[in-house]
């Protein structure tokens, strides 16, 4: 088995942004290896989470997306976290881990999808 080391970060001249409008349930389309997506204001409750999927043509089954949020956290104690991979798509789910302030928030996300093998 091949192994590929890096000795500094991964750079993609494949990149793009998308602003999400309507809810924080709402899907967005963004065809990019990697990019920022803007959310809407959030609503999380404490302990809650809510899950929006991203439409993106470069992303197959076997890739691995990885979501990191940038800023724009208020309130809670939120988590992004890839919680489905499809061809053409992946799920993000945002987890708010407060136990009793709701996160609400405009967060900015950072993603970049690895490419994966059958």
């Amino acid at each position: 088995m091949a192994r590929t080391h890096f000795s500094g970060p991964v750079v993609t001249s494949d990149f793009a942004s998308v602003t999400q409008i309507t809810s924080a349930a709402t899907a967005v389309v963004i065809n990019a290896a990697a990019g920022v997506i803007t959310t809407v204001m959030q609503n999380i409750a404490a302990a809650g989470e809510v899950q929006f999927t991203v439409t993106n043509s470069k992303c197959k089954a076997t890739d691995v997306p990885n979501v990191a949020i940038r800023s724009g956290t208020v309130g809670g104690t939120t988590i992004a976290s890839v919680t489905a991979v499809a061809d053409g798509s992946f799920q993000i789910t945002l987890s708010n881990e407060h136990a009793s302030v709701a996160e609400t928030g405009v967060l900015l996300l950072n993603f970049v999808i690895l490419g994966g093998k059958a």
